[in-house]
């Protein structure tokens, strides 16, 4: 019996479509500013939060404001993702706000591309850790004022001012609340680490 030769097998096979490229954006920032639902609010995953019920025992150490309405406070960090196109996908990890987790923020941040630092313009003391630390790791960052209710204490120039960030550095205000109030906020994170990455390469 003569056997008929088939057709190169891989000939019909559709080009196979590449993976998105994993980057790790790092969300941080001072205690009840937002990072939680800023992460919750773009994550097209239930995002993994580790949040935890205020007790007594953290009055005076944790103070979300007080205009807050927080109970829970996020122990270890926050996780989401987000696809931007076919060639590109966030892994969002959110720090938590309290100086005595700060051990943890090494961590977090390796191998991160850069970071959003969420600021309560009324409470502009508890960005400064974050801030200070972006800058001494060298990672590019965004400082995004989260308009609570659409109203901030000071303007953007007030802000960059009492947090000496330099000039280089974008600041943006957004709504931690709204998808696509989010999703403008880290483009101009992922377009600062890019302008970041072609530098460095010359």
């Amino acid at each position: 019996m003569d056997f008929v030769r088939s057709a190169d097998p891989t000939a019909a096979r559709p080009a196979a479509t590449r993976a998105p490229v994993p980057v790790k954006i790092i969300v941080a920032g001072g205690f009840g500013v937002g990072k939680t639902t800023t992460v919750g609010s773009i994550s097209e995953i239930a995002p993994l939060t580790t949040e935890a019920e205020m007790t007594s025992a953290a009055i005076g150490i944790d103070e979300p404001g007080q205009a807050s309405t927080k109970s829970t406070t996020t122990v270890a960090m926050d996780f989401g993702c987000v696809t931007i196109d076919q060639s590109l996908k966030l892994y969002l990890f959110g720090t938590p706000g309290q100086d005595r987790f700060g051990f943890m923020w090494d961590d977090l941040v390796r191998g991160a591309l850069g970071a959003l630092v969420v600021v309560d313009s009324s409470r502009l003391d508890d960005c400064y850790p974050a801030v200070d630390y972006f800058e001494r790791a060298g990672l590019p960052f965004v400082v995004a004022v989260n308009a609570f209710n659409g109203r901030m204490a000071h303007d953007l120039d007030e802000v960059r001012w009492a947090l000496a960030v330099a000039e280089h550095v974008p600041i943006v205000t957004f709504d931690a609340r709204v998808r696509t109030s989010v999703r403008d906020a880290m483009l101009v994170v992922l377009e600062g680490a890019l302008q970041r990455a072609l530098h460095g390469a010359h």
